[in-house]
């Protein structure tokens, strides 16, 4: 079979520019198909971005459907004495604090040596710290031992309840230990080792010793000690973090903060969908172009029920969205009235937590949200099963672009097969042609006609 590149030879014919030719219009059957995926993918991204929009405002609103978020409380604190942070058995109330002294921890110096790096033992010791409370702990020393390998052996030893560090005085290097906790059970009070004969040093407690304290504060008037400078306990569900000296007050309170920035994270989670529910759906009457989802069913549906929804009520004192604050305008968007709701946060959490999140599942208005949402995003779902509409035409175009091309291929074969067919018969009946003429030719001359 004669190659495309060889049509024509034969025949003197343009067989590769009609073979190209019918391979473009044969392809021109793809194009529908092109275009027809084209839809369908971009319809899938869209759904996509709705699906996105979607799932963001259902967190926004089971953040309302919590009905803790509306028993949270909060600490203000007054003063930079301590700050301060509430768990979930703190009581509202109010409450000074003063802090006399802060938790410190114990410190101690050894006595000094000229070099770092020289050995200060010549055997393996036990070097055995006391703390304020009585106890004590061991940490074993390695033979040939310098100050620094002192040091790191004291570091490495978990439990040591020391820490080590080296300084040097202007004259010799000491060994700096301080206690890995703060209050005067656990400050260091001394050290030795072992083999006292053959002791590098000890401890230099006339000078460099300070002894670890308790934290010391009053809470409304009672005096409290705390060994640490986080006090758990003297105030109920409250952790006081002592920062300095001096004179604080703790108000425990409702935490409307949460609950105003889980409203408002609600209005503008909702607002983000109508706005991509918006762009997805638009249609520019000058250009003509109209957004991917432009007259969708699916995006109908999600309008409808949602707007179903954040329009109706709810059993309580509470029972519209107005109620507090919050109204639907003309554009299908939710407006914030800040007066209303700072009044209905501030004053009647309870109401606002009966309106939101209910006595029972779905029961509130968040609930109902989640409900409803829960239904359109679920598998049998109206999103999903866009989705998986969409993705289905996909395949099922994408094996219809395989066959077509398949027969477009076959039938270019098939015209290559033809045409090099008719260049070779052209070019037998060129030469026949040729052969004829010369032989009229030579009988013209042998009978002198010419």
């Amino acid at each position: 079979m004669a190659s495309i590149s060889s049509l024509g030879i034969g025949s003197g014919l343009d067989l590769n520019g009609l073979l190209d030719q019918l391979q473009d219009a044969e392809r021109g059957k793809l194009a529908p198909i092109e275009r027809q995926l084209e839809t369908q993918q971009t319809k899938i991204s869209a759904y996509g971005q709705l699906q996105s929009a979607l799932s963001q405002f259902q967190s926004a609103s089971a953040a309302l459907n919590d009905s803790g978020l509306y028993e949270s409380l909060s600490t203000n604190v007054g003063g930079s004495a301590i700050t301060a942070t509430a768990d979930g058995e703190a009581q509202p109330g109010s409450y000074s604090v003063n802090v006399e002294t802060l938790a410190t921890r114990g410190t101690l110096a050894s006595g000094g040596v000229e070099k770092l790096d020289e050995p200060l033992t010549t055997a393996e010791q036990t070097l055995t710290f006391t703390f304020g409370d009585g106890t004590s702990q061991d940490v074993t020393i390695g033979a040939d031992s310098s100050l620094e390998g002192i040091r790191d052996a004291i570091n490495a030893s978990e439990g040591s309840g020391v820490n080590a560090t080296i300084v040097n005085d202007g004259t010799n290097f000491r060994l700096a230990l301080s206690s890995s906790e703060t209050g005067a059970d656990a400050s260091i009070t001394g050290f030795s080792f072992s083999d006292a004969g053959t002791a590098p040093f000890a401890a230099d407690t006339d000078n460099t010793l300070q002894a670890g304290t308790d934290a010391a504060l009053t809470v409304n008037g009672i005096a409290i000690t705390s060994p640490t400078n986080q006090v758990e306990g003297a105030i109920q569900g409250v952790t006081l973090n002592l920062q300095e000296e001096g004179d604080s007050t703790v108000a425990v309170e409702q935490d409307t903060r949460a609950v105003r920035e889980a409203v408002t994270g609600f209005v503008d989670a909702y607002n983000e969908l109508k706005g991509t529910i918006g762009t997805l759906t638009s249609f520019n009457a000058e250009t003509g172009v109209a957004g991917e989802l432009n007259g969708d069913s699916t995006v109908r549906t999600v309008e409808s029920r949602m707007r179903s929804i954040l329009s109706g009520g709810v059993e309580g004192e509470f029972s519209m969205l107005s109620d507090i604050g919050i109204s639907l305008q003309r554009d299908g968007t939710l407006s914030i009235d800040e007066s209303e709701l700072d009044n209905a946060i501030a004053n009647n959490q309870d109401a606002l937590s009966t309106f939101f999140a209910g006595d029972a599942d779905a029961s509130g208005m968040a609930g109902q949200v989640n409900q409803g949402l829960d239904q359109l995003l679920s598998a049998n779902g109206a999103v999903k099963g866009a989705i998986t509409g969409a993705e289905n035409r996909v395949e099922s175009l994408t094996e219809r672009y395989t066959r077509t091309e398949q027969t477009i291929e076959q039938t270019i074969s098939r015209y290559r097969t033809q045409f090099g067919q008719l260049d070779s018969m052209i070019a037998q009946m060129n030469q026949t042609s040729n052969y004829l003429t010369q032989q009229f030719d030579a009988l013209d001359a042998q009978l002198g006609r010419n």
